[in-house]
């Protein structure tokens, strides 16, 4: 029932056992995945327990509101248990106790528990919840409790009776079945649980519809929109049918909707429409009840009536029968014997089947109103059953008062004055016995007396003649009566205060007797023969003193029964109290010495189990002592270094157990020297066994330190040696690798060999101080040893062969490098000599072409040649150091080293000479080509330009030719000016050229006089058509003005225009930067505006030419273009700024999302330790890691802050803003929660860890002991008094533990039940 969420219930959870196949085949990717539904899995959770809280939040709220109460957090209000007491009062309509007062722990617990033992009342079953977890806030078993509520007081009573076969169901089912009864016939309604059927919305409304049809048009609604069924369900049931909204439809619209919220806000609508339902019935019942309700009065004013009738006739009737005035004359008495005969045979009879009937309508009228639920009817006092069944009582009563008087039967008086009961206790109860004999005879006759009287009246009421003797008679015997049992009750009591007397008395006598049996014991002078006979008298002794102790009590309930009995008064005493008092203090007389010889007696035998402990003790330390002087006596030293060291082992341990057995010792020691001086009766054995006990552990420890000594210096002994042949087979291995002549036969090898030897010698040189602990073990020995021919040589020995290896790897050293040096100088000269060849056949075989085509190949190929010819350069050089390296050093082969460096010089110079030629051909070569290729060009474009010019002759010098003029020449003075330092640079390249070929000077220089012609024939040309156009040159410039300033104004307000957005800080930045780069530049056209405006109005005043209509047209539009532009920068500014705001923004969220990923993978990555030291670093690392998250969290603050203002200033990435800031902010949130929980966890690990450590040492504790205890040896007959008294220690050791075994094993208890309940949950 209390189940929050099941590991069922999540699509795709996995819980593979440890017996499943999943464990094999396991991949990275399966653990990612694995990891990934966890995740999911935890999400879920968390989602479901926060609608569940929302949604149970909601409906208390819903119930203490009829109390004018409310929460606000589940969690939290419900710790103290005030509202959860209130809560139940509203739903259960029963007083529950009144709430402790006070903020305390300890009060919320109690109001807690009593609102718990209230459902526990109720039959609710709280499985594993205590008032703790709803104090400690526990989520989990909150929502459990209000859940558990829910099912009590609102699901349990739930029953659907179906029509067919009259099946009823309860709860869940029941109430499922009467959502599909009600939606049955609606379309798109298919409920068949409380989770997917309820998503789309369509259920509620068609509830609503079934009981309320005016309220919705159910047609209209569609399936596909469930954002607005649920929307328009819950606001209907909360404004026309008051059902508060407990959920909200993004609660409903997920793919699995929390089933217990869906059912708790179900519930309302059922309990809802039950009630109207009853409604309508109670109508229906209302004419009933009215009829019932009138026909029960008529009833009830006839019962009255009838019971009215018969009272009046039973006390009329009795009235008459108690009537004692008889006639005196036969006749008359005949009349009313008559009389009273045809009253019992006519009148009764008929009365009493009327009383019947009266009981028969009585029960009638009641069993209606029952039936009915009315008040049941009561008839007034003096009209009830039991009132007419009292008066018919009287009736009977005077009715049978007329008897006849027998006689009284006196007894004779056998009841004495004299008290002999006896003295004793047997007589006394003899005596008891006999008097309740006397009773049971006297008791006999009181029947008899009272039918005397019975008949005395009955002569007096009939009016008998000689009533006067008869009364007397009966007097007499009344008298006589009463006094007998008068004397008899004196004598009751009389006896029974000698048998409680008696009583007393024997139990002093009793008491009296253990007494004196106990006084025996305790003057024994038996105080042990040894510890065991000591421990079993006190053993014994202890229970003495527990019945001592028992029968304290006993003596004073005795004494003060006694006294009871000794008090001076003037009634009658069984026994002198003088006599009573006498034995009560002998008694208490006998009680204190009793205990002051227990005392006594337990004092000496504590003195004696103290001796024989002492001496106990002792033996068992002189034993010890006696058995290590053996193992320090031994002559053994070690045969070689691993025997020593086992030896100095067993010494250690043999210190460490002294050390032990020294303290044990010492206390021991003061324990005997306290008893000698408190004067113990053993006080001179004591000093001679503490005199003993000195001396052999004085012995003990001398034997230790030689013993020591002596190991030690054989310990240096071998290990000196054993140092010394380490050092001896380290320099043999050294020095093979050393002495070797092989220096490799390639670079290869020789790099390889170099590479070994720098670890051998870098191991040689750490092998330094070796050698010198080596000296300092030898200076450690002995004098005597230290000083021997056999050390001394061994030491000399071995620093005379590390010096030789030392030398003979640093001349291996130097061969290896130079045969390095020389392999490599080769290997690189060689490859610079086949570079050069090949190169060198190369341009030996190039020729310079003509054509500029292969000119240009040939050029791109001497490009990527200098990037080589750079490297090999490069590799020259190295050769070159190389080789005066080796020759420095005075190589064996220096001769050779130097020719083969000259060669390769020699060589590269020539190569380099002969590509500096080549270079200088090909360059002259391109220049040339160029240079004809330019003048070419040039001479293409002046003649397309003169041809523009000669274009425009035939246009007029109005405004339509100057326009049309104006279009033709656009961008010729442009032009023109170009193409003069065109020429200029031609001129300069023409005399260089001929310079550097005077082969070639003619061609040159006509190539450049012929641009020169063309050149002044396009200036002549255009001079002309110059001085042709005249005034109209004015209105060309405007013109061409007006065509440059539109376009201008047409590329700004293309540039503004643009829609592209930045997607970086850095692109808005530029952009912005950009866009008040055009701000400034509109702004310096502000005065060509306005001078070009001026012109326009001047040129087209009072011209109605369609060409000059035309113009103002333009200029109209300039004008709008302009303020346009104007209006476009502006909002191009906005958009930017909102931009540049928005990617400040994303920013930052980097920033903080970063903080949150790091924290996210902590929390995630972190694992449980498995060590009590670890636990404890890792709690200390997550509370550093949480001072961590505080110091962050004014930075996601920041953020947060700074997306909500973007978001409330109209931004216009608000959306996008908005999700940011609610993702960081639910991260940043869910990290903190996480956070606390994980440092929980950790907390719970540290207490389990301490657990299993201390567990850990009690099994290792307890596998130490087991070896004592499994000890076999007991079977032998020698030393048994020593092994019990060892065994007796053994116990006396076992016994502190137990306390720690039971502390334990309650705390494993406790992780028990807490596991458990974590799974449960």
């Amino acid at each position: 029932m209390m189940e929050l969420e099941r590991s069922s219930n999540v699509p795709g959870h996995l819980s593979p056992g440890p017996d499943s196949g999943l464990t094999q085949g396991y991949t990275p990717q399966v653990a990612f995945n694995y990891n990934q539904l966890e995740g999911r899995f935890k999400q879920l959770q968390d989602e479901r327990e926060a609608v569940q809280k929302k949604t149970f939040t909601k409906w208390v709220n819903s119930h203490l509101s009829r109390v004018s109460c409310r929460i606000t957090d589940l969690y939290m209000d419900l710790r103290d248990g005030r509202m959860l007491i209130k809560l139940l009062e509203v739903l259960s309509g029963e007083r529950l106790p009144k709430p402790t007062k006070g903020r305390m722990r300890i009060h919320c617990l109690e109001n807690v528990d009593k609102a718990l033992q209230f459902l526990k009342e109720q039959r609710v079953h709280l499985e594993n919840m205590g008032s703790h977890d709803i104090v400690d806030g526990n989520h989990r078993l909150t929502l459990g409790l209000i859940w558990t509520i829910i099912l009590r007081f609102q699901i349990q009573d739930i029953s659907v009776e179906t029509e067919d076969n009259k099946e009823k169901r309860s709860a869940k089912d029941a109430l499922l079945l009467w959502c599909q009864m009600k939606t049955a016939g609606y379309p798109n309604v298919n409920i068949h649980n409380f989770t997917t059927s309820w998503r789309d919305g369509m259920a509620f409304n068609a509830l609503i519809h079934k009981h309320r049809p005016d309220l919705i048009d159910f047609d209209k609604l569609k399936k596909s929109n469930a954002h607005y069924n649920l929307q328009n369900a819950f606001n209907l049931a909360e404004q026309h049918l008051g059902l508060t909204k407990l959920l909200d439809p993004e609660d409903i619209s997920v793919d699995h909707p929390d089933e217990k919220s869906v059912i708790t806000y179900v519930v309302t609508y059922y309990h809802y429409f039950s009630k109207m339902k009853a409604l309508k019935v109670e109508g229906k019942r209302i004419g009933k009840v009215l009829d019932n309700a009138i026909e029960t009065e008529k009833m009830i004013e006839k019962y009255e009536s009838l019971a009215s009738d018969l009272l009046e006739w039973i006390e009329q009737t009795i009235i008459i029968l108690n009537n004692r005035k008889f006639a005196n004359s036969l006749v008359g008495v005949q009349q009313q014997l008559q009389a009273f005969n045809t009253y019992r045979t006519v009148e009764k009879p008929p009365k009493f089947t009327e009383k019947g009937n009266l009981e028969v309508l009585l029960f009638t009228i009641q069993s209606k109103m029952r039936a009915n639920n009315q008040k049941v009817y009561m008839p007034r006092e003096g009209k009830l059953i039991s009132d007419i069944n009292k008066a018919w009582e009287r009736l009977e009563k005077a009715e049978h008062e007329r008897r006849h008087e027998r006689d009284l039967a006196e007894r004779n008086q056998r009841l004495v004055s004299q008290d002999n009961f006896g003295f004793d206790l047997q007589a006394v109860e003899a005596a008891t016995k006999k008097h309740e004999a006397i009773e049971t005879d006297i008791a006999a006759y009181e029947e008899r007396v009272q039918a005397v009287l019975a008949v005395a009246r009955e002569l007096e009421a009939e009016n008998y003649h000689d009533i006067k003797r008869i009364a007397a008679r009966k007097d007499n015997v009344v008298r006589l009566w009463e006094y007998l049992l008068e004397l008899l009750r004196a004598r009751r009591q009389r006896l029974e205060l000698n048998l409680g007397l008696q009583k007393v008395f024997q139990e002093m006598l009793h008491i009296m007797d253990w007494m004196d049996e106990m006084k025996v014991l305790l003057l024994s002078q038996d105080y042990g023969k040894h510890l065991l006979g000591v421990e079993d008298l006190l053993q014994k002794h202890a229970l003495v003193e527990a019945d001592i102790a028992i029968q304290s009590e006993r003596v004073k309930t005795v004494n003060s029964n006694a006294q009871k009995f000794a008090i001076d008064t003037d009634g009658y005493k069984p026994c002198d109290p003088q006599v009573i008092r006498d034995r009560v203090a002998h008694m208490e007389f006998c009680y204190q010495e009793l205990s002051q010889l227990a005392a006594e007696r337990r004092a000496r035998l504590e003195e004696s189990r103290r001796l024989w402990k002492f001496f106990w003790e002792m033996a068992e330390e002189e034993g010890w002592i006696r058995e290590k002087e053996q193992i320090l006596s031994s002559d053994d030293c070690g045969k070689d270094l691993t025997g020593v060291l086992r030896l100095l082992s067993q010494h250690k341990a043999l210190e460490d157990e002294m050390s032990g057995r020294s303290g044990h010792l010492q206390q021991t020691e003061r324990q005997g020297e306290e008893m000698v001086a408190a004067g113990h009766f053993g006080a001179d054995k004591i000093r001679e066994r503490l005199s003993d006990i000195r001396e052999q552990w004085a012995g003990l420890e001398r034997l230790s330190a030689v013993r020591k000594a002596r190991l030690q210096e054989a310990r240096n002994m071998h290990q000196f040696q054993a140092d010394a042949d380490d050092i001896d087979a380290w320099m043999l291995d050294v020095l093979r690798i050393v002495s070797s002549a092989d220096v490799g036969h390639d670079e290869f090898s020789t790099q390889a060999l170099v590479k070994k030897h720098k670890d051998v010698a870098g191991e040689i040189e750490a092998y330094r101080p070796v050698m010198e602990a080596l000296q300092e073990q030898a200076k450690a020995l002995p004098p005597e040893q230290a000083a021997s021919t056999e050390v001394q040589g061994r030491l000399a020995g071995i620093e005379e062969r590390y010096t030789e290896l030392a030398e003979l790897a640093r001349l291996r050293k130097q061969a290896l490098q130079d045969a390095l040096a020389l392999y490599k100088m080769s290997s690189e000269a060689d490859a610079c000599e086949v570079w050069i060849d090949e190169k060198e056949q190369w341009l030996n075989s190039m020729e310079i072409p003509e054509k500029l085509e292969d000119l240009e190949v040939i050029q791109h190929r001497f490009e990527s040649l200098e990037p080589e010819m750079n490297n090999q350069a490069s590799r020259v050089a190295v050769v070159n150091q190389i080789a005066r390296q080796l020759i420095h050093s005075g190589h064996p082969s220096e001769k050779e080293i130097k020719a083969q460096q000259d060669k390769l010089n020699t060589r590269w110079s020539q190569f380099r000479d002969l590509v500096d030629l080549k270079k200088e051909s090909l360059i002259s070569a391109l220049g040339v080509q160029n240079y004809h290729l330019e003048c070419n060009e040039t001479k293409s474009w002046i003649r397309e330009k003169t041809k523009v010019i000669e274009s425009t002759q035939e246009l007029g010098n109005d405004l339509a030719g100057v326009m049309a003029l104006q279009r033709k020449l656009t961008g010729m003075e442009r032009d023109l000016a170009a193409i003069e330092d065109k020429l200029g640079d031609l001129r300069k390249e023409a005399e260089r050229l001929g310079a550097e070929h005077p082969d070639q000077e003619q061609a040159i220089i006509g190539r450049l006089a012929e641009i020169t012609g063309v050149w002044e024939e396009m200036k002549s040309t255009l001079r002309n058509r110059e001085e042709s156009l005249g005034e109209a040159s004015k209105l060309q410039q405007f013109l061409r003005d007006l065509d440059d300033f539109q376009s201008w104004l047409s590329r700004t307000q293309t540039a503004i225009a643009s829609e592209d957005m930045p997607n970086t800080l850095a692109e808005a930045e530029k952009l912005l930067a950009q866009h008040e780069g055009i701000k400034n530049e509109i702004d310096n056209y502000e005065e060509d505006y306005q001078k070009m405006r001026d012109m326009g109005e001047m040129v087209t005043q009072g011209q109605t030419d369609a060409q000059y209509m035309f113009l103002r047209q333009r200029l109209q539009a300039l004008d709008t273009g302009w303020n346009e532009l104007h209006k476009m920068w502006e909002n191009r500014q906005n958009l930017l700024s909102q931009s540049h705001a928005y990617q400040l923004f994303l920013r930052d969220t980097k920033q903080a999302e970063a903080f949150l990923n790091n924290q996210e993978y902590v929390l995630a990555h972190t694992e449980m330790p498995t060590t009590l030291e670890a636990a404890e670093a890792a709690i200390k690392k997550q509370e550093d890691f949480m001072t961590t998250m505080d110091a962050n969290d004014e930075k996601i603050s920041g953020v947060v802050e700074a997306g909500r203002r973007l978001v409330s200033d109209g931004n216009i990435s608000a959306e996008r803003i908005q999700e940011k800031v609610d993702s960081i902010h639910d991260r940043h949130k869910k990290n903190r929660e996480a956070a606390s929980e994980l440092l929980m966890r950790l907390k719970d690990n540290r207490d389990l860890q301490k657990f299993l450590q201390d567990c850990q040492e009690l099994s290792l504790w307890i596998n130490e002991k087991m070896l004592t205890a499994q000890d076999m040896s007991y079977d032998e007959a020698r030393n048994l008094h020593s092994k019990w008294l060892k065994h007796q220690a053994f116990m006396a050791n076992c016994n502190p533990t137990r306390s720690g075994w039971t502390r334990l094993r309650r705390t494993g208890c406790s992780w028990l039940g807490r596991s458990r309940r974590q799974k449960r949950w």
